[in-house]
């Protein structure tokens, strides 16, 4: 009986691993075959199976192409340059814009031009007039008549943000056709980051605005308007190439004094 169940072949039972037996033996020596590898995935160049692709790193002539022309201005990643700044490079900028006659701000952006000026410094310059401007208007009444119900007003969010975000997108934009027009070289990236920055002393003088003094008032108005409007101005020039383009710069500082006078006037006033 033991004998019987001894002599029973075992790979036919349940649970058992049936040997691998080679069929096939090398005669001249006792080497064991060589396994068969497949890379995967395969690749897939011409030859190979069509149903696998091979992942290939863009070619830095496809990434420009992508973002070249006006496909790239729909495109998110064409504006990601324009905001590689660091806060010292922000803050030495802001500190030209308050001192016009040092330097030239052209060839200190050549490089690296920005729009953080147009965006940030005009989103800032919204909200500071708006909410400064309530707060004149109410140490005006406080100081004339403090019998008078005074209300906070909405509409200066609107005005501030129409006119604000409009002078800082559309005069730069104006004065970029007109230079182009002209027959003088022009960036509109250059033009939009020396009108943001330019923005920035109206900041300042807000705060000196709510002093409830109309002599100082209309001082801070005409002292920043024209350092702002100096500022635009002497750096403009070094885009006219001929004597006969002289009224660009000077329109450029009436509109920058325009512009001083319109914040205090509607919201200071």
């Amino acid at each position: 009986m033991d004998d019987s169940i001894s002599n029973l072949p075992t790979s036919h039972l349940l649970g058992s691993v049936p040997a691998v037996v080679s069929e096939k033996r090398s005669s001249s020596n006792n080497e064991a075959p060589k396994a068969n590898l497949q890379i995967f995935p395969p690749n897939n160049n011409g030859s190979g199976d069509p149903r696998y692709e091979t992942y290939t790193t863009p070619n830095e002539g496809d990434v420009g192409q992508s973002s070249s022309g006006w496909s790239g201005v729909f495109s998110i990643s064409s504006y990601t340059q324009y905001f590689n700044v660091d806060t010292d490079v922000i803050m030495n900028r802001m500190t030209s814009s308050l001192f016009p006659h040092v330097g030239d701000f052209f060839q200190k952006i050549e490089a690296n031009p920005d729009l953080y000026g147009l965006i940030w410094i005009s989103t800032t310059l919204v909200f500071v007039i708006a909410s400064l401007g309530n707060c004149a208007t109410y140490l005006i009444q406080r100081k004339g008549d403090g019998s008078t119900t005074w209300a906070f007003d909405v509409n200066y969010i609107n005005v501030a943000a129409s006119s604000i975000y409009g002078y800082a997108v559309i005069v730069p934009l104006g004065f970029y056709f007109l230079l182009q027009y002209l027959g003088s070289k022009a960036s509109l990236v250059h033009f939009w980051c020396l009108w943001g920055y330019s923005l920035f002393i109206f900041i300042l003088t807000s705060f000196l605005l709510v002093i409830p003094v109309e002599f100082l008032r209309w001082t801070f108005t005409l002292v920043s308007g024209a350092t702002s409007a100096s500022f635009v101005t002497l750096n403009l020039k070094t885009y006219i190439e001929a004597n006969d383009l002289t009224m660009v710069p000077a329109s450029a500082f009436i509109l920058q004094m325009g512009l001083a006078i319109f914040i205090k006037m509607w919201f200071f006033s």
